[in-house]
């Protein structure tokens, strides 16, 4: 956990409190680090760009939620860079205080993520669910409560943490269970010979027929392989200001991806690199 001396080159921040599962996510990633907890996505971006920490942690998909919309909002207003991605399997703990067991609990907090991903083993034990604003502040109340009828579902970080007592590991359904994260710098990244990259774009199609299938042509073409396309409309914006995040094998300055590019720009009103960066070894090694 950080403190008020922490050295800004050796922070990484995240957004959450100190045992949240992204706080795990830093720590596990970037083990010679201080970990910054920042009340919200924005306060990450903020201590980044202003060198209160070298690098942030953010959470942009989750195999079982889904993709994190915020982000999408977020990154086109910043002029900060993917450096990286990591990806964590999350393991979900049932967590009390000293005495407690399951036969004394009845009642469990979580974030409303938390408890969704539990939900059937939360359903076989009989417990009564509410939902906090973060798993490791369910984790912190539950520990100042001090009450063996309730537990939390949380990190296992969190019960260390916290002196909470772990009542059940691996509570979640669903085993595969895993969060995407991306890591964010001041500075653009550094690759070492041999690995695999990823290059991070968003881009506005123009206001014409087939654009979007135009735009992409060229990646197939150019045998440039393509892991995660998604739209999503600005707030605010009409249906015509649609964007796109793409992400793809590769990086800008390799001949078959500057071709592509070049076919995708043709049908773009912009096009926004956000990255350029190795990608995680688990990407090519899950079955």
């Amino acid at each position: 956990m950080s403190s008020a001396s922490t050295d800004p080159k050796n922070t990484i921040a995240f957004m959450g409190v100190a045992g949240a599962n992204a706080d795990l996510a830093c720590r596990q990633a970037h083990p010679y680090m201080e970990t910054l907890p920042c009340p919200s996505f924005e306060d990450v971006f903020e201590a980044v760009e202003q060198g209160r920490a070298a690098l942030g942690m953010i959470p942009i998909e989750n195999s079982q939620a889904g993709r994190v919309a915020e982000i999408h909002n977020l990154l086109p207003r910043t002029k900060l860079h993917i450096v990286g991605e990591y990806f964590q399997a999350i393991e979900h703990v049932l967590m009390a205080p000293k005495g407690a067991t399951l036969q004394t609990v009845k009642e469990v907090y979580s974030h409303p993520q938390g408890l969704l991903q539990c939900r059937e083993n939360i359903r076989k034990l009989g417990l009564s669910a509410h939902p906090s604003s973060n798993t490791a502040q369910a984790a912190a109340d539950v520990a100042a409560w001090k009450d063996v009828t309730k537990a939390a579902i949380a990190s296992p970080l969190a019960a260390e943490l916290y002196g909470l007592t772990p009542l059940k590991a691996h509570m979640q359904d669903a085993d595969n269970n895993t969060t995407v994260f991306i890591v964010i710098s001041r500075d653009p990244g550094e690759m070492k010979e041999g690995e695999r990259v990823l290059t991070t774009l968003l881009f506005t199609i123009r206001n014409i027929p087939a654009a979007l299938y135009k735009a992409l042509g060229g990646f197939a073409t150019n045998g440039v392989n393509i892991v995660k396309l998604e739209s999503y409309i600005p707030g605010g914006q009409s249906r015509e200001a649609a964007q796109f995040f793409l992400s793809f094998e590769g990086r800008p300055d390799e001949r078959n991806v500057q071709l592509a590019l070049e076919e995708l720009g043709f049908f773009c009103k912009k096009v926004q690199v956000l990255g350029v960066y190795p990608a995680d070894k688990s990407r090519y090694t899950a079955v």
